[in-house]
């Protein structure tokens, strides 16, 4: 065994015994658990023969480094399918997904047959003033051809200092255009809305980030105001909103809800036990909600669409959603790395848990592919949607016939 080797076996039984080395307590002086001791040295020495030998007879060599770090991801992934080891630029993206910014051009992106296409150009960003357009391929950044298998590379270089110069050469019609500009602090929204005939708002929430809950906030103030007047009712599309920050689908429940509870969890630690409650003052003032859900609808989703639900706020419409009742925390290490670790179980307002079983919709209807685009009003297809339409409208109808019984 080499140096090198048996340094890494004491780091790894240190880390796995705690570094309990000291005599006033530590595991070294437990004599009341000889079997784990016995077991964390044995693991111990396994890990390393097999770090010993990986190094010497692999077919190619392979930096300690990585291989440690491929260890540690093991570790975690093989915890559950949500818990795992982020590097710094993992851990960078899963910042901006929850900041809901970034500093770079604003496109969205995506890999298509051996190609990085543009899918939108944000409205207002550079790269929309710049002339890009969506199905535009890119082909370098820089100058440097890009590589379509490795786009979060391509990305990457794409983002950087606010202000700084960037070109990106784009292929359109077999015609490379170069398009320069300057990178800017990039907002990503989350909330797209519209005004629905007569008087009903549309709003669909892509996914739950930190300023989710302001932006639907301000989405309805405009809809009230475009109206101007209170809304009858609001169409809330979660459709395939894979969910996002735990705070703000409590927040956003909050914005329709009086009081009660909104979500609670159960965890080893006392920080992964808590119960959220919701404050006086819905927006809507009672108006009628629909909640629009899929299989797609997940974690953050699920937890508004069962607040919603449990206590009679709105009538959720579509198919059982995915079923993810588990709570990850993110937590910081050090060189700008972290662990996404599941860390609790959370609960509705009625005490179910959720996991692997969904909410169960109160009018269930077939499951649409629910694009982020889609709309109930212009070109909606509304034979693809035509059971989910008229499950909303015969919906929205006995509200507007109530009303006016009063």
């Amino acid at each position: 065994m080499s140096l090198k080797t048996r340094a890494i076996l004491v780091l790894v039984i240190g880390t796995i015994m705690g570094l309990g080395l000291s005599f006033g307590g530590g595991m070294l002086a437990d004599r009341r658990q000889p079997d784990k001791q016995e077991l964390a040295w044995e693991q111990s020495r396994l890990f390393a023969e097999v770090m010993e030998r990986v190094k010497r007879d692999y077919v190619e060599s392979i930096d300690e480094s990585v291989l440690l770090e491929s260890a540690i991801r093991g570790m975690v992934a093989d915890l559950d399918a949500h818990s795992q080891f982020l590097d710094a630029d993992e851990y960078n993206e899963i910042r901006i997904s929850t900041t809901g910014s970034y500093t770079g051009v604003g496109i969205e992106v995506s890999e298509v047959d051996g190609e990085i296409r543009v899918i939108t150009p944000i409205v207002g960003s550079p790269a929309a003033r710049s002339g890009i357009r969506s199905g535009d391929q890119i082909i370098a950044v820089d100058g440097i051809t890009v590589d379509a298998y490795d786009m979060q590379k391509t990305i990457g270089r794409m983002r950087g200092r606010r202000g700084s110069k960037i070109s990106i050469t784009v292929l359109r019609d077999d015609e490379a255009i170069v398009h320069e500009m300057r990178r800017e602090v990039i907002r990503i929204a989350s909330v797209h809305y519209e005004l629905l005939e007569p008087s009903f708002g549309y709003v669909r929430v892509s996914q739950f980030s930190e300023t989710t809950a302001r932006e639907l906030s301000r989405a309805i103030d405009e809809l009230q105001e475009s109206k101007g007047g209170l809304l009858d009712g609001l169409v809330l599309d979660l459709r395939n909103n894979p969910g996002g920050v735990l705070d703000s689908a409590v927040d956003v429940s909050d914005l329709f809800l009086d009081s009660g509870v909104i979500v609670s969890a159960e965890g080893r630690s006392a920080d992964s036990r808590f119960t959220r409650s919701a404050h006086r003052g819905d927006v809507l003032d009672g108006a009628e909600i629909i909640v629009l859900v899929n299989k797609g609808s997940a974690s953050a989703s699920e937890i508004v669409a069962g607040a919603l639900q449990d206590h009679g706020r709105a009538t959720v419409v579509g198919t059982s959603t995915f079923g993810k009742g588990l709570v990850q925390t993110v937590m910081p290490l050090s060189k700008g790395r972290a662990i996404k670790l599941t860390t609790s179980r959370y609960f509705t307002p009625s005490g179910d848990s959720i996991h692997e079983t969904g909410i169960t919709p109160d009018v269930f209807v077939e499951d649409t592919p629910g694009y982020p685009d889609l709309r109930l009003t212009g070109n909606v297809d509304r034979e693809r949607d035509a059971q989910l339409l008229e499950a909303i409208e015969r919906l929205l109808h006995r509200r507007v016939m109530h009303s006016s019984a009063q």
